[in-house]
């Protein structure tokens, strides 16, 4: 079966100083039918730019796609003229943004701004989009929403907030969901509520989710497969339990060493030494290279290409090469 997403040497540029400054650099990727595939990384690392680019939306932040291809369902998103683009976006394909309270309309009751989909697109009338709403407040567990559906969003907390995201997003039923970051900000318990909500409602609407995220943790426990990104570039690609048994690139090893163990003692947490490097300023060779304690002198001259390790893993690292 073809996936239902296919991102294909997906490029990304900002205009800087009279330059075209890619933050996404041949990135490619698919998302298998009724799967989760997670994008991790640090910020700056790409993730959240390839989002709105598969949403049709890069060119409202500034950015323009200069090549590569992306399929949904086997139509080319990229090509499509807006009026075609706007009957997918939000009723096929629907995202979740990272905070919430900049998301919503501030001025407009939940109720409504959940319904808004249901009637841009046609799919019920007044009387049965409210309905529909209603009964999304309840299954995202948002309590006493007959009274809370006329409620402005300030009202609610940040938890509350996000379920009321989730409740716009799965209005129209899509059948591909990006998550971007959902549950930023959010304690340890309200992450793991969202999360299981998230995947409730995938299993019983079949939908994909597409998680994008820095919280290993989460995506040790929901995705099936994982796409590491650093710096525009995909490093890593590889099923879930393959990743955290044997991560293979020196960035995904250091990600993995970051997360907390409480089967260990450790006096001081692990962390990736340096930072992330600017957009403006990509190192030469390999954009990992100044942060890596296996740095070759190759890895400094020359970017690696990204190979097959087997059937179901990929590396882009001299290590391998």
């Amino acid at each position: 079966m073809n996936p239902l997403l296919k991102v294909e040497n997906l490029q990304v540029s900002f205009p800087w100083k009279n330059k075209s400054i890619k933050a996404v650099d041949g990135v490619s990727f698919e998302v298998s039918h009724k799967k989760i595939i997670a994008l991790v990384g640090e910020s700056g690392s790409g993730k959240s730019v390839t989002a709105l680019s598969i949403m049709g939306l890069i060119a409202y932040e500034g950015g323009r796609v200069e090549g590569g291809e992306i399929l949904f369902d086997g139509q080319e998103i990229l090509k499509m003229k807006e009026k075609r683009l706007s009957r997918i976006r939000g009723k096929d394909i629907a995202m979740i943004y990272q905070d919430p309270i900049t998301s919503l309309n501030p001025g407009i009751s939940v109720g409504e701004q959940i319904r808004e989909s249901l009637l841009i697109h046609k799919i019920a009338s007044r009387k049965e989009s409210k309905q529909i709403a209603l009964n999304l407040m309840r299954e995202v567990e948002i309590p006493d929403a007959d009274r809370r559906y006329g409620n402005l969003p300030a009202s609610f907390s940040g938890g509350m907030r996000q379920r009321i995201m989730i409740a716009m997003a799965l209005s129209c039923q899509p059948r591909l969901l990006i998550a971007d970051e959902p549950t930023t900000s959010l304690d340890v318990s309200l992450q793991a509520d969202i999360m299981n909500t998230l995947q409730e409602m995938k299993n019983r609407m079949g939908m994909s989710i597409l998680l994008i995220t820095h919280d290993l943790g989460l995506v040790a426990q929901y995705a099936d497969n994982v796409v590491v990104m650093y710096c525009g570039k995909v490093m890593e690609e590889s099923p879930v339990d393959m990743l955290f048994e044997e991560p293979l690139h020196p960035y995904t090893v250091g990600l993995i060493n970051c997360i907390p163990r409480i089967d260990t003692t450790q006096e001081q947490l692990f962390s990736i030494p340096g930072y992330v490097p600017s957009i403006y300023d990509y190192p030469l060779g390999c954009r990992f290279h100044n942060r890596c304690s296996k740095a070759k002198p190759i890895c400094r001259e020359k970017m690696p290409d990204i190979i097959n390790i087997n059937d179901a893993r990929k590396v882009r690292c001299w290590l391998y090469q």
